[in-house]
């Protein structure tokens, strides 16, 4: 996969699924994912051991913290600290960027 050029929305297809993950790199407790999730699916409240940020890179997404939440379109990134508690809603049949460090 190193040094090629990837069409990154192409990495992955949901076809019958609601929710797939696809782990590009790895290592620790960091690493790159391309995420694709249905319309009105959601990823309940989780922490991440890391830093993380999420970049949308087809659809629209909201994520919910505690008391906030915050809509993310197509082309859009989020970053947030560790150990927050927070859910990923999709607006919109959706694919990001998950990148955790």
């Amino acid at each position: 996969m190193f040094y090629n050029v990837l069409k990154v929305k192409d990495l992955i297809d949901l076809e019958d699924q609601k929710f797939d993950r696809k782990v590009l790199m790895e290592k620790d407790n960091s690493c790159l994912s391309v995420i694709a999730l249905k319309k009105d699916e959601i990823i309940d409240t989780h922490t991440s051991v890391c830093d993380a940020a999420v970049i949308v890179i087809d659809g629209e997404i909201e994520i919910h913290f505690d008391a906030q939440k915050f809509k993310i379109d197509k082309g859009e990134m989020l970053m947030f600290k560790k150990d927050a508690h927070h859910k990923v809603v999709a607006l919109k049949d959706s694919k990001f960027l998950l990148i955790k460090i």
